[in-house]
């Protein structure tokens, strides 16, 4: 893993951490402190590979990103670009939503916050209302809870209501048993 750094028009390509602080230390308005010095460690050294921004002064920042390049020209024409692995994309999907798929027939109490159209009887024009739902429905999944929910209200609320993801945070599910 090599270390893209750059400051305005000062740019340089590190295959090491040292590298790089050296390299930080030698620009005068950066600052470099052991602070600093730890928090780039750190980066370097976790899982993350989106581009590092720190702050030197209002508006003014230098960048590191993390590359597969072997060399600066490389670098510029986008040839060494992380890939995940298929493994580690499986890895990167939230607890949340692996639950909302996995097939687990029986009861479920689905509740969803969605924007409802009413009317508004003193004016007589509509409005978006915050409204909560809850209900319990035989379903095989978390998924499919959420159809079934959105389903039934779609049926008996203005069809201009407008209802969130099911990966969202506004829609919740649990698991109440096995149907009998």
């Amino acid at each position: 893993m090599n270390l893209y750094l750059r400051y305005f028009d000062k740019e340089i390509l590190v295959n090491n951490v040292d590298d790089a602080i050296a390299f930080l230390a030698s620009i005068d308005e950066i600052g470099m402190n052991p602070v600093l010095e730890s928090d780039v460690r750190d980066y370097v050294e976790s899982d993350v590979f989106y581009p590092k921004r720190y702050k030197i002064r209002p508006r003014v920042y230098f960048i590191i990103i993390k590359t597969e390049a072997a060399t600066m020209l490389d670098f510029k024409e986008k040839r060494a670009l992380h890939n995940a692995a298929s493994g580690e994309r499986e890895k990167m999907v939230s607890p949340s939503v692996a639950r909302l798929t996995e097939e687990l027939p029986g009861w479920y109490e689905g509740s969803i916050d969605f924007k409802r159209v009413q009317l508004v009887p003193g004016t007589g024009k509509f409005q978006y209302r915050d409204t909560h739902f809850v209900a319990q429905c035989k379903a095989v999944s978390g998924q499919d809870c959420y159809n079934r929910i959105v389903e039934h209200l779609r049926q008996r609320v203005d069809s201009r209501s407008q209802f969130p993801s099911a990966k969202g945070k506004n829609f919740k599910f649990r698991y109440l048993g096995q149907c009998k």
